[in-house]
């Protein structure tokens, strides 16, 4: 059996690879799928979580992929705390690789595209109405229907199971095409948080700033909502 940190980092790279590259297949100029839609981002995005989180399985991870809902079983679902900061940092340096491999497969086409802010949303999310108090109230709530949802797909609770891969992308979609158009629905501090790392660091050409001040609200959102989610399953 792989190693559960080596497996949540590559289901977590996976899913960054495909997340990113279908904002960037969208957003960017000159791209095959171009100006094809929010629908089609919500699909890819629903197939990433698939994809991660089957991968991860398989190999030995537990298939959570996302720093919110680790701590949310890790609180009040029995999940070995002693795993819980060796899952994140894993969780985090996927999402950096995943996203930056979705970078050089789109190279062309970042240098082709002239909006930065295009270029930044390939990596991390941004609010369509910036106002602080409602984005981190729609981070927190989506992440609630995500941890709360996970684990009543999931069985045992401490793992999502390979099986439970589809399920639990499909409540991914649903999420994404329900409540995701406020801020993106980051619903994970790694997608998030990672990317944007990676977005400061890679010499991407003609980019914007990382837009650090937005940064905290897709980390506590998703945090604040998983804990709630998964203590609110411990209730019943």
């Amino acid at each position: 059996m792989m190693n559960p940190y080596l497996a949540e980092f590559a289901g977590t790279a996976l899913l960054m690879l495909f997340g990113s590259g279908v904002v960037a297949n969208v957003l960017l100029e000159k791209t095959k799928g171009h100006d094809s839609g929010w629908v089609v981002i919500s699909w890819a995005w629903a197939m990433a979580v698939f994809l991660g989180v089957y991968a991860s399985t398989a190999l030995g991870g537990s298939g959570h992929l996302n720093p919110a809902v680790t701590l949310g079983f890790a609180a009040f679902a029995g999940f070995d705390t002693a795993l819980v900061p060796g899952y994140i940092a894993s969780q985090m340096l996927g999402a950096m690789v995943g996203s930056s491999m979705a970078w050089l497969a789109y190279k062309p086409h970042f240098d082709a595209t002239a909006d930065a802010d295009l270029k930044l949303a390939t990596f991390s999310t941004a609010p369509a109405i910036r106002h602080t108090l409602w984005n981190l109230v729609t981070e927190a709530i989506g992440t609630f229907v995500l941890v709360f949802g996970a684990l009543c797909i999931a069985s045992p609770a401490d793992s999502m199971g390979a099986l439970d891969a589809l399920p639990v992308a499909l409540l991914v979609l649903g999420i994404g095409l329900a409540l995701g158009g406020p801020t993106g629905y980051a619903i994970n501090p790694a997608r998030d948080l990672g990317p944007r790392i990676a977005h400061a660091l890679l010499p991407i050409s003609g980019k914007r700033d990382s837009d650090w001040p937005y940064a905290w609200i897709p980390v506590v959102g998703p945090i604040v909502g998983g804990l709630f989610g998964a203590f609110l399953f411990s209730c019943f």
